[in-house]
């Protein structure tokens, strides 16, 4: 069992950056593809980023492509989520997520999941 905590949320104002940290207990990420997902109030929770478990290969959500940027640090078993020129529209609870093996975009295909960690963005 993999258990995910993320951390770094906050309240900042826009144009300005964060960085968010999701840890693994229990398991280490080697071998799992990981990704970063939001959900707004009202909203359904949205794909932001994701990782291959290789490290090799990134994709984002075209709203934050060139302004986030996702890695991970196998060392400390631990991936982040670099947020540059945040927006309001970025407000939303981010969490993380980790799958065995594969590298998706769709929620519904990993395995595990986060409490999340608010992100508010004011103008």
């Amino acid at each position: 069992q993999v258990q995910l905590v993320e951390s770094g949320g906050g309240l900042v104002q826009a144009g300005d950056s964060l960085a968010l940290s999701c840890g693994a207990s229990g398991r280490t990420f080697d071998n799992y593809g990981v990704g970063w997902f939001r959900q707004a109030p009202g909203k359904e929770r949205e794909f932001v980023a994701a990782l291959s478990w290789n490290g090799y290969s990134t994709r984002y959500v075209d709203s934050v492509q060139g302004r986030f940027t996702i890695s991970k640090n196998n060392a400390n078993d631990t991936v982040y989520l670099r947020m540059n020129s945040l927006k309001p529209e970025d407000t939303a609870v981010y969490y993380c997520a980790a799958v065995a093996g594969i590298f998706t975009t769709t929620p519904a295909r990993y395995t595990f999941w986060g409490q999340g960690t608010q992100v508010t963005v004011y103008s």
